[in-house]
């Protein structure tokens, strides 16, 4: 079962991206053409489907290290920090703005979550340089021109059977040319097998197998 914060802090975050799809819609739709949110307003989320498929991974992997590349305003990370609870592990999660780290971690404790995670604040690349391992399980969904270089610093400490699921792979369109890049990348390496998946805005799911 989860956290007895867990669903109510997973309804506000509903009711926020309800909220940012009518006022999208609107902005699209309006003759008018106000001005438009800035994308760091957004809370751009994994989605549902994604974010409960990272929570069977981690639970099924018993997964005690987990790290999540872009925190962003929290939504991945209240999965995450519940799967952690489940495996009693440890949420490691990278943001490089303030502000959404402090709403995330409001929400988090709003949760009754904050023992599961730890919060790194800065450039995520330079911060891997330090992330304990083994890393069993890791979200990438940041910039996508940091896909790869993040790739480069986590994995010397990915686990044998580690697990990768990297956003954004299929949408939005104009980042599938990073996200090919990326999955290029990640193929190249003879002890990863992965797979790319039609689910949400499309997830590459890599295994280390040795």
């Amino acid at each position: 079962m989860p956290s007895s914060g867990f669903d109510k802090v997973l309804e506000i975050y509903r009711q926020r991206v309800a909220a940012e799809a009518r006022q999208m819609h609107e902005v699209h739709h309006s003759a008018t053409r106000p001005a438009t949110m800035h994308r760091d307003e957004l809370l751009l989320s994994v989605g549902e489907d994604v974010a409960q498929l990272c929570v069977d991974l981690i639970v099924g992997r018993n997964a005690q290290i987990i790290v999540e590349l872009g925190t962003s305003y929290g939504f991945s990370t209240l999965f995450l920090a519940e799967a952690a609870r489940r495996t009693g592990g440890k949420v490691f999660t990278y943001e490089i703005h303030p502000d959404k780290q402090r709403y995330a971690q409001q929400h988090i404790e709003m949760a009754g979550l904050s023992a599961q995670v730890e919060w790194r604040l800065g450039d995520a690349v330079a911060l891997l340089a330090s992330q304990p391992g083994p890393i069993d399980f890791v979200l990438l969904d940041l910039w996508k021109d940091l896909y790869i270089p993040c790739l480069d610093a986590f994995y010397p400490q990915l686990a044998t059977n580690g697990v990768i699921v990297a956003d954004n792979m299929l949408y939005p369109e104009f980042s599938r040319a990073e996200g090919a890049a990326y999955r290029a990348a990640v193929r190249t390496r003879t002890d990863i097998e992965a797979v790319l998946l039609p689910i949400g805005q499309g997830i590459d799911l890599a295994c280390r197998s040795r």
